[in-house]
């Protein structure tokens, strides 16, 4: 074989490797659409034999490159890994919207009818209080009503042992009067919350299941541009939100 021939066939083993390049990037397309129709799904309510029926299209249509998939960045492993979390993720929404369901019902219990608020998204269930039904003006310590709002609560929580509760105080931004013994509304807001969580301990909730926090001012719901406004942003939040195993 003359040495024409050797340059004739190197150029040749180039040429088929250059036209091979772009198997890697159609691959990494590819699992990373397939990847991206489970999140949807997962963030959805579609029709289940809808998806399955468009999986497997696109299981059969990825099925001749499947070699070339196994060798990109994305492979098979981890791609399958996405797609056990997105369909946890979606149970989980699913099962919150039940609970959610329940929490609706909750609200029209005598005593707590168009008092306490809640919101649903994305599989987190906020629970929200008035804080001047919880709490005098400037006070930590739960009044009577307060106690018997979170005592309606404890026993919804009970029931539902699934669910973490993390609860949050919050006040207007308005800052204590130069005789008030608390230094400010960071001060004020963590007390409460931490005053309600002792209250659930009381009532026999389990410590695991909950945290405090004060955020004072932050996360206004309305601007506090008036003293409507600024009473419906001084309020305590129970947020909800499922427990996986081995939590």
């Amino acid at each position: 074989m003359s040495q024409d021939d050797d340059h004739l066939i190197d150029y040749r083993d180039e040429e088929e490797g250059e036209g091979q390049e772009w198997l890697t990037t159609f691959a990494d397309l590819s699992m990373l659409l397939l990847v991206f129709f489970v999140l949807l799904y997962s963030m959805s309510t579609l029709d289940t034999e809808k998806f399955s029926q468009t999986f497997s299209s696109v299981t059969q249509a990825l099925q001749g490159r499947m070699r070339e998939i196994s060798t990109s960045r994305i492979s098979q492993e981890e791609a399958g890994v996405l797609l056990d979390q997105a369909l946890m993720r979606r149970q989980i929404i699913e099962s919150q919207r039940k609970v959610f369901a329940e929490v609706k019902t909750l609200q029209t219990k005598k005593g707590v009818e168009g008092v306490i608020s809640a919101n649903f998204e994305d599989g987190v269930i906020t629970i929200r209080v008035p804080g001047d039904v919880m709490f005098d003006s400037g006070k930590v310590q739960l009044t009577p009503q307060g106690a018997s709002m979170v005592a309606t609560l404890k026993d919804f929580f009970i029931k539902h042992k699934d669910q973490n509760i993390k609860i949050i105080g919050y006040t207007d931004n308005i800052r204590p009067s130069s005789g008030s013994r608390f230094k400010d509304n960071w001060e004020i807001s963590a007390l409460r919350a931490v005053n309600v969580l002792r209250e659930l301990l009381k009532m026999g909730l389990e410590s695991t299941r909950l945290t405090a926090t004060g955020l004072a001012y932050l996360n206004p719901i309305y601007p506090n541009t008036s003293d409507e406004y600024r009473a419906k942003n001084r309020r305590v939040e129970f947020v909800l939100e499922k427990r996986v195993s081995g939590n």
